[in-house]
């Protein structure tokens, strides 16, 4: 009996951590997310071509 109780506690252990990290997962695309988002909203209007970068090298070259 004493070895099924520890069994049984164990696995409750590991559901919990396995729940934790979860939480952790989810908590970090969330703040990604969020900054995604704050990062579209900053430069919306805003275009890269990357001539200008050509530019600079054409004028060292």
């Amino acid at each position: 009996m004493y070895e099924y109780e520890l069994s049984q506690l164990r696995s409750a252990d590991l559901r919990r951590q396995a729940q934790q990290e979860r939480l952790a997962r989810e908590a970090v695309r969330g703040r990604r997310a969020a900054r995604r988002e704050a990062a579209g909203h900053e430069t919306e209007g805003e275009v890269h071509t990357g001539l200008s970068r050509r530019l600079r090298f054409l004028r060292t070259a």
